[in-house]
Protein backbone atom coordinates (compact mmCIF):
# COMPACT_ATOMS: atom_id res chain seq x y z
CA UNK A 1 0.00 0.00 0.00
CA UNK A 2 1.27 3.73 -0.73
CA UNK A 3 2.01 5.35 2.10
CA UNK A 4 1.08 9.58 2.35
CA UNK A 5 4.12 10.58 1.65
CA UNK A 6 4.41 8.36 -1.55
CA UNK A 7 1.33 9.82 -2.65
CA UNK A 8 2.46 13.04 -2.37
CA UNK A 9 5.76 12.56 -3.71
CA UNK A 10 4.18 10.84 -6.43
CA UNK A 11 1.94 13.95 -7.11
CA UNK A 12 4.80 16.81 -6.90
CA UNK A 13 6.22 14.74 -9.46
CA UNK A 14 3.67 14.72 -11.69
CA UNK A 15 3.49 18.83 -11.06
CA UNK A 16 7.15 18.84 -11.77
CA UNK A 17 6.41 17.28 -14.91
CA UNK A 18 3.66 19.64 -16.07
CA UNK A 19 5.50 22.67 -14.70
CA UNK A 20 8.42 22.02 -16.83
CA UNK A 21 6.67 21.81 -20.12
CA UNK A 22 5.05 25.41 -19.54
CA UNK A 23 6.78 27.41 -22.45
CA UNK A 24 9.17 30.32 -22.15
CA UNK A 25 7.21 33.35 -21.56
CA UNK A 26 3.88 31.54 -20.92
CA UNK A 27 2.50 31.03 -17.34
CA UNK A 28 -0.53 29.08 -16.47
CA UNK A 29 -2.13 28.92 -12.30
CA UNK A 30 -2.22 26.75 -9.70
CA UNK A 31 -5.86 25.04 -10.71
CA UNK A 32 -5.15 24.70 -13.97
CA UNK A 33 -2.47 22.02 -13.60
CA UNK A 34 -4.61 20.67 -10.60
CA UNK A 35 -7.45 19.83 -12.99
CA UNK A 36 -5.03 18.77 -15.32
CA UNK A 37 -3.85 16.07 -13.29
CA UNK A 38 -7.41 15.04 -12.73
CA UNK A 39 -7.61 16.47 -8.84
CA UNK A 40 -9.23 19.87 -9.11
CA UNK A 41 -9.49 20.58 -5.55
CA UNK A 42 -5.55 20.18 -4.95
CA UNK A 43 -4.54 23.53 -5.80
CA UNK A 44 -3.31 24.52 -3.04
CA UNK A 45 -1.11 21.10 -3.05
CA UNK A 46 0.11 21.68 -6.44
CA UNK A 47 1.09 25.17 -4.25
CA UNK A 48 3.06 23.01 -1.91
CA UNK A 49 4.83 21.34 -4.52
CA UNK A 50 6.10 24.00 -6.02
CA UNK A 51 7.33 25.25 -2.87
CA UNK A 52 9.25 22.91 -2.50
CA UNK A 53 10.64 22.45 -5.18
CA UNK A 54 13.67 25.17 -4.85
CA UNK A 55 14.83 22.15 -2.59
CA UNK A 56 14.51 19.15 -5.20
CA UNK A 57 17.44 19.99 -7.00
CA UNK A 58 15.78 19.69 -10.52
CA UNK A 59 15.13 22.57 -13.01
CA UNK A 60 11.80 23.47 -12.26
CA UNK A 61 10.30 27.09 -13.55
CA UNK A 62 8.27 27.75 -10.45
CA UNK A 63 7.84 31.32 -11.26
CA UNK A 64 5.47 30.47 -14.22
CA UNK A 65 3.01 29.63 -11.90
CA UNK A 66 0.23 32.05 -10.69
CA UNK A 67 -2.95 32.03 -8.74
CA UNK A 68 -5.88 32.37 -11.05
CA UNK A 69 -6.23 35.51 -11.36
CA UNK A 70 -2.18 36.55 -12.43
CA UNK A 71 -1.57 37.31 -8.99
CA UNK A 72 2.24 36.51 -7.66
CA UNK A 73 1.07 34.41 -4.70
CA UNK A 74 3.81 32.79 -4.58
CA UNK A 75 6.71 35.19 -4.46
CA UNK A 76 7.32 34.62 -0.86
CA UNK A 77 8.85 31.50 -1.35
CA UNK A 78 11.88 32.45 -3.84
CA UNK A 79 14.30 33.23 -1.54
CA UNK A 80 13.46 37.09 -1.82
CA UNK A 81 10.06 38.36 -2.89
CA UNK A 82 11.15 40.23 -5.90
CA UNK A 83 13.11 37.12 -7.17
CA UNK A 84 9.44 35.80 -9.15
CA UNK A 85 8.58 39.18 -10.61
CA UNK A 86 12.24 39.62 -11.68
CA UNK A 87 12.28 35.86 -13.58
CA UNK A 88 9.03 37.02 -15.15
CA UNK A 89 9.86 40.33 -16.50
CA UNK A 90 12.99 38.65 -17.90
CA UNK A 91 10.39 36.11 -19.71
CA UNK A 92 8.89 39.39 -21.10
CA UNK A 93 5.96 39.97 -18.70
CA UNK A 94 4.63 42.80 -17.33
CA UNK A 95 4.16 42.80 -13.60
CA UNK A 96 1.26 45.52 -12.17
CA UNK A 97 0.61 45.36 -8.51
CA UNK A 98 1.85 41.78 -8.35
CA UNK A 99 -0.01 40.91 -11.08
CA UNK A 100 0.78 39.55 -14.72
CA UNK A 101 -1.09 42.59 -16.88
CA UNK A 102 -1.92 40.51 -19.59
CA UNK A 103 -2.44 37.61 -17.55
CA UNK A 104 -5.09 35.95 -20.19
CA UNK A 105 -2.92 36.35 -23.26
CA UNK A 106 -0.01 34.68 -21.60
CA UNK A 107 -1.64 32.08 -20.28
CA UNK A 108 -1.13 28.69 -21.24
CA UNK A 109 -3.10 25.51 -20.23
CA UNK A 110 -1.60 22.50 -19.70
CA UNK A 111 -4.11 20.30 -21.75
CA UNK A 112 -2.69 21.15 -24.94
CA UNK A 113 -0.12 18.51 -23.50
CA UNK A 114 -3.37 16.05 -24.90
Amino acid sequence: MESLADSNNSFFEQVYAVVRQIPFGKVTSYGAIAAFLGSRQSSRMVGWALNQSHRSGLNIPAHRVVNRNGQLTGKNHFGHPGLMQQLLEQEGHRIEKDTIANFEKVFWNPRQLL
